[in-house]
């Protein structure tokens, strides 16, 4: 190994004092000696060769022991690698073996005895490639006070050891460095070497190994030539005009000649300035509000040499007035009779259109022939205004920090009907979110068009929520373009095109289409309404992400419900607007199945809903006419008096014998004479109590009476009876039923004023008792249906009695009374009575008893 490090001194010592021949490349590597041996303790190892060979060399590898006695049984053998590669009894052995890999190859002789290995000796053969002509050599130096650098490209590896040299010559001297860098296929090397500008070199690259050694071609060269500038450091100022600008720069010394170059962030092509002399440049025309890239390179000798690297140098132009038209469309809407809504539209200003930063638009509305205009001042890209019906001069500006731009005019004109549309508009699908719109000029007045506008937005669009429509403007020469811009496949499209008469909009033609269609997805949801004569079909739209294009037409499909042939199809081509359809010729009575479809130009959808309808019969209807006419009838009958009266006749006769049972007389039970025995005192009753209206039905107040105490019998239980059938037994202390058979006597307690309580609900209006007795009676209703005669007059004390009137007043009362189901012992006519009123005038019905 150490012939390896002696080989590379060697040849630095030859370059040394033999420059001449160094310089040609004719130094010869020295050769090595033939064959390697190893001497060891226990035996000798050699090899024919040398210690490093190449690829496909045959050696002949042999193994000697020395005078030692071993077991007659132990054979001698020779391995590669751990590779047994012959084996034999004796103190020798020989055998060939050929090289065929790079790198390492490591053979053994060892000792083999009933299975153990003992070692003998060993060589090693490397093998590997000679090194290539190293090529491509080049030298360079950055900055005028630095270090040169030389490269090279080592060629093919060589697998073993190489050593890489530099000779350095000036013509006098000759200068060895040593390559540092270990790299396989590429050589660098720094020169710890001063050079100056005024010497020329020369350059040699020495490869050798084991196998062979090589030089490369000298590379002669001044320091001009190999010397690269540090990059200059660039200073950008702006002159007087936004467009201008001066470039400022500091370089070396030697470093006169430079170049400029200069883009936009925004762009790719660079715009260069050659043979720039001086530190020092102005640039002119430049976009303003634009950020740019600028760099700058020198070199030493404006022909030889080499460029520095680029410095870099951004920053972005002042701003200048907007130079760029706005883009204006407008919409018209009558609010009401007087006003309208004007609806403004533009885009945007592109960057070189600006000049800078968008703050504001200003819109000015001028009434034509109506006073001055009046400016609003907006940061959307719309605006809308509600106005007189006038017509207007708007103008709408971009503004930004260092003015505006040129007023973009729109005239609206309310005679816009007698500017006549453009002809024959189509729209054509070209897939890939394009459509063709074509169409021909107006009939008259072609000599006034100056452009066209064509318009589209979505279909499917939401009112409340539409977004601006998306246009062009074109010149009046263009009968046609490819629509593009928001256009997505599967999407229907109401497409406009005006004319622009001078500035001014006239009618507009429409066409609908689309970029790319298929058949709707889904059916639309049908509504069925039965009629007299038929069924009114209704629908809504298909959904907008189901339609897949425009729809076309509607088919309605009606079938018998027990039918099996094919039904009846009324087809709909009014698509757009129409949304309901009358089917008409329908069997009453029978069942049908009806259903729908939408159609695009690419197909058929599927079916929608079903619905299953039946017209109602002839029969049904009658009744329903005749129910309602009875009941129209009745009410205006009973709204006149007469009618009512006879029909009150009629219902009397109609009612059930026992409504007419009359109540027994009160007056005429054996109570209420033992009553009056113990108490002698005169009732009379203040006349306004009597005062009730039959058609309030409110509840009578509360009698309090005196309590006492009478003994009851069974007849007296029997006329409690009838009270208490007709009126319930509640909150009463009358006898059921089943007390009729008790023939004991029971005494029961009657109301008392003296009590703390009032009893709401005894018999009201038969006894009170007043503090005061008014002289006059009002008029009181008659609660019994008995007639007068029919009472016998000594149930009552003579003191009671009072004479009865008239009852014709209350008959004649009787006829405006409503109409009712019962009988007329319970409808309470109204009379009077002078004086004081007694029990033999007074009359009981169930209404008195109050729950």
């Amino acid at each position: 190994m150490l012939f390896a490090w002696i080989v590379p001194a060697a040849i630095c010592l030859l370059m040394h004092f033999t420059a001449e021949a160094c310089s040609k490349g004719n130094v010869a590597a020295n050769k090595l000696p033939h064959g390697v041996a190893e001497i060891c303790d226990k035996g000798n190892m050699t090899a024919n060769s040398a210690s490093h060979v190449q690829p496909g060399t045959n050696i002949t590898l042999s193994c000697q022991l020395k005078q030692l006695k071993y077991n007659e049984q132990c054979k001698i053998a020779i391995f590669f690698n751990s590779s047994e590669l012959i084996i034999n009894y004796g103190t020798s052995v020989s055998t060939k073996f050929q090289v065929l890999t790079y790198g390492k190859h490591m053979f053994t002789c060892k000792i083999v005895c009933e299975y153990k290995k003992k070692l003998i000796c060993g060589v090693d053969i490397m093998s590997g490639n000679p090194p290539d002509q190293p090529r491509n050599v080049s030298c360079i130096q950055y900055g005028t006070d630095g270090s040169p650098t030389c490269t090279w490209d080592k060629g093919r590896l060589t697998y073993i050891n190489t050593t890489y040299v530099i000779q350095l010559s000036d013509g006098t001297d000759i200068f060895c460095f040593l390559e540092e860098n270990l790299s396989n296929k590429f050589g660098s090397l720094v020169l710890s070497k001063k050079l100056n500008f005024d010497s020329t070199y020369t350059v040699v690259v020495a490869a050798s190994n084991e196998l062979g050694s090589a030089f490369s071609q000298p590379l002669m060269f001044m320091l001009v030539d190999i010397v690269k500038p540090h990059p200059p450091r660039l200073l950008v100022e702006f002159e007087n005009s936004v467009t201008n600008f001066s470039f400022v720069w500091h370089d070396e010394v030697r470093a006169q000649h430079c170049r400029i170059r200069y883009r936009p962030l925004t762009g790719y092509a660079w715009n260069t300035v050659e043979n720039v002399n001086s530190e020092n440049f102005s640039l002119y025309g430049l976009e303003p509000h634009t950020e740019y890239e600028f760099q700058v390179s020198c070199k030493i000798h404006p022909e030889r040499g080499l460029w520095s690297n680029w410095s870099t140098f951004q920053t972005q132009t002042p701003e200048a007035v907007p130079t760029g038209l706005l883009d204006v469309w407008y919409k018209m809407q009558d609010v009401d009779s007087q006003t309208q809504n004007i609806s403004l539209f533009w885009k945007a200003l592109s960057k070189s259109e600006a000049k800078g930063r968008i703050l504001r638009y200003t819109v000015t509305f001028e009434a034509l022939n109506r006073g001055g205009p009046e400016a609003e001042v907006t940061t959307q890209t719309s605006y809308t205004r509600t106005t007189a019906k006038l017509d207007y001069r708007i103008t709408v500006t971009a503004d930004n920090s260092r003015g505006s731009s040129p007023p973009a005019v729109i005239i609206t004109d309310l005679g816009i009907g007698d500017l006549p549309p453009p002809q024959k508009v189509s729209a054509l699908p070209m897939g890939n979110g394009s459509i063709f719109v074509s169409w021909k000029p107006p009939n008259k007045f072609t000599a006034f068009i100056n452009g066209y506008v064509v318009e589209w937005m979505d279909t499917h669009r939401k009112k409340s929520l539409a977004p601006p429509p998306t246009w062009v403007k074109l010149i009046a020469a263009n009968l046609s373009t490819v629509i593009s811009e928001h256009i997505k496949d599967n999407v229907c499209y109401d497409i406009s095109v005006f004319a622009l008469y001078q500035d001014r909009a006239g009618r507009v033609a429409s066409v609908r289409g689309y970029s790319r269609e298929k058949a709707p997805s889904a059916g639309p949801q049908m509504y069925t309404t039965p009629q007299t004569n038929g069924v009114l079909v209704s629908w809504e739209d298909i959904p907008s992400h189901q339609q897949m294009g425009c729809i076309t037409a509607y088919n309605i499909y009606l079938r018998k419900k027990d039918s099996e042939g094919a039904p009846a199809v009324y087809a709909i081509s009014n698509a757009t607007s129409q949304r309901e359809f009358y089917i008409t010729n329908l069997q009453r009575g029978e069942n049908y199945i009806l259903w729908m479809t939408a159609s695009t130009a690419a197909g058929e959808s599927p079916w929608g809903n079903r619905e299953l309808v039946c017209l109602e019969s002839a029969v049904d209807w009658l009744i329903v006419v005749l129910t309602c006419s009875f009941f129209v009838f009745s009410v205006c009958v009973c709204s006149m008096r007469p009618a009512r009266k006879v029909l009150y006749s009629l219902l009397s006769a109609t009612v059930p014998q026992w409504h007419d049972k009359a109540i027994p007389d009160p007056a005429n039970a054996t109570w209420a004479r033992s009553y009056a025995a113990v108490k002698q005192g005169e009732l009379s009753v203040p006349s306004s109590l009597f005062l009730r209206d039959t058609s309030s039905f409110e509840e009578p107040e509360t009698i309090e009476v005196e309590e006492g105490f009478t003994k009851t019998d069974s007849q007296i239980f029997h006329e409690k009876l009838i009270f208490g059938k007709v009126h319930g037994r509640e909150n009463h202390d009358w006898q059921s039923e089943s007390s009729f058979g008790k023939q004991e006597s029971e005494y029961k307690a009657l109301p008392s004023t003296t009590d703390g309580d009032s009893y709401e609900h005894q018999l009201p209006y038969l006894y009170r008792r007043m503090a005061e007795v008014t002289e006059q009676m009002q008029p009181a209703p008659e609660y019994l249906a008995n007639p007068i005669s029919d009472r016998a007059a000594g149930y009552l004390p003579a003191g009671i009695l009072a004479p009865a009137t008239d009852t014709a007043a209350e008959q004649q009362e009787l006829e405006c009374s409503p109409i009712s189901v019962f009988p007329t012992t319970f409808l309470p006519p109204v009379f009077s009575y002078g004086g004081k009123l007694n029990l033999d005038t007074v009359r009981l019905n169930g209404s008195s008893f109050t729950r």
